[in-house]
């Protein structure tokens, strides 16, 4: 079985912390069994080896995230870039496509899932028992559903049919139809027919996938797919596949499984009520702080808040109502003051107007050791680096400098530049960059 972790989605719901680039998969805030910190993609990628499902996965995330994805799995796990966000059926076509350009065989099963989920340790050998139950029951479509533990209005439900079928260890039952997101009354009564709430999970025989991109006019070449995906429109694999197919099956899962893009459902998988500087006093039940930067934050009598901060901004506020957030910022340009990159980090210091044609950004930069940044020239206005710690090269037209603490680099208009972190350590540096050229050029970059 061929596992596609999907990782779009964007960053909006657990802001300042996730933004368009680090989305929550990329959050390093969940506790570890090595008692580190680990992200949500980590955290899946390790259940997946030890279910032994590591060796068939693939990730799909949107191309500016690529770099991103392959650092959290440590390289052990191939990243498929996806020119758009297109929805849960497009991108699971763009795997279909991927595999069958590379030979899979039509009988095949892929399964794909969600990469945002937080599920038991042992949720994944269930969905390795997706294989056998579709070939075992002959369906079109076999899914994965757990429990409800209360009624939720912000899961899809999928109904089973009432006599189930049991095959060996295995009882599952065929779906009866799926009701998405109803209110709590209507989740209650759902439940009360036996409902479970749908994962996302849905494994299906490559030959399946391809008729289905047929019947929607979807080309199975995955050169040609990407070529007209900007003008492809957002559709849901629930919609377009899961509500259309002739013989669908469900097995629950009776182990933990949730949906953790809330600060409310986030905050109670957290290790500690304060992550970063900060200090919670006071009748405070319920409190947490999650602190990106380097200014502490007091919480003092304030009970079931969420205290979040980090360079793109600071939200406070009752976590019953933090979800509102998204709705907050809308649809408002935002610009992401921080990020993870294929060659390390970076975060944005202070961007002013100097009351003249230029504007001033300034950025500090760390460069993971035996990396570098992408070569490039610029073609107006002016950058300084200035080394803060590490040992590294720079490289400026072809010469070769060495680069330490203290080191300073001016770089004009039209001079070819990189610079190197040398083998030990990482190389942190001050980028300050003249030019609204420049500032602009930096937004749009992938950095």
């Amino acid at each position: 079985m061929h596992i596609v972790l999907l990782c779009g989605g964007a960053g909006k719901r657990l802001w300042p912390l996730s933004n368009d680039i680090r989305s929550k998969l990329f959050l390093r805030l969940l506790p570890a069994p090595d008692g580190q910190q680990e992200s949500m993609l980590s955290r899946v990628v390790r259940q997946l080896t030890i279910a032994g499902l590591d060796s068939s996965a693939l990730l799909l995330a949107h191309r500016s995230q690529v770099n991103l994805a392959f650092r959290h799995t440590e390289g052990r796990l191939p990243v498929l870039g996806e020119p758009a966000k297109r929805g849960t059926f497009t991108a699971a076509a763009l795997a279909a496509a991927h595999f069958h350009a590379r030979g899979v065989g039509l009988d095949e099963i892929v399964c794909i899932a969600p990469a945002d989920m937080f599920a038991g340790e042992d949720f994944f050998h269930s969905v390795s028992a997706l294989s056998s139950l579709l070939l075992d029951s002959g369906a079109d479509l076999a899914m994965l559903g757990t429990r409800p533990t209360h009624p939720s209005d912000q899961y899809g439900y999928i109904v089973p049919d009432q006599g189930g079928i049991r095959k060996g260890n295995i009882s599952y039952a065929s779906v009866a139809r799926f009701t998405e997101k109803p209110d709590r009354l209507g989740a209650q009564q759902l439940i009360s027919q036996g409902a479970l709430w749908n994962c996302g999970i849905y494994a299906f025989k490559l030959r399946y996938m391809l008729a289905c991109m047929e019947r929607s006019d979807l080309p199975l070449n995955d050169k040609a797919l990407c070529a007209m995906y900007d003008c492809l429109p957002v559709r849901s694999f629930d919609e377009e596949i899961a509500e259309r197919a002739e013989r669908a099956v469900v097995l629950p899962y009776e182990g933990e499984w949730r949906d953790i893009g809330s600060w409310q459902a986030l905050s109670e998988q957290l290790g500690n009520r304060v992550i970063g500087r900060g200090q919670i006093s006071g009748p405070a039940h319920g409190t947490h702080i999650v602190n990106e930067l380097p200014y502490p934050l007091h919480v003092i009598g304030v009970e079931d808040i969420i205290a979040a901060a980090s360079p793109d901004g600071i939200l406070i506020a009752a976590k019953s109502h933090a979800h509102a957030i998204k709705e907050k910022l809308g649809t408002l340009p935002l610009r992401p003051m921080h990020g993870e990159t294929a060659w390390g980090s970076y975060r944005v210091l202070d961007e002013f107007d100097h009351r003249s044609l230029n504007d001033i950004l300034a950025i500090r930069l760390t460069v993971l050791p035996d990396h570098r940044l992408n070569g490039h020239c610029h073609g107006s206005g002016l950058k300084v680096w200035t080394i803060v710690s590490g040992r590294g090269e720079v490289m400026l037209n072809g010469e070769r400098f060495t680069a330490a603490s203290g080191s300073v680099f001016r770089i004009p208009v039209d001079m070819y530049h990189t610079i190197r972190a040398d083998l030990d350590k990482p190389l942190e540096l001050i980028e300050v960059r003249l030019g609204e050229s420049l500032v602009t050029a930096f937004y749009k970059s992938e950095s």
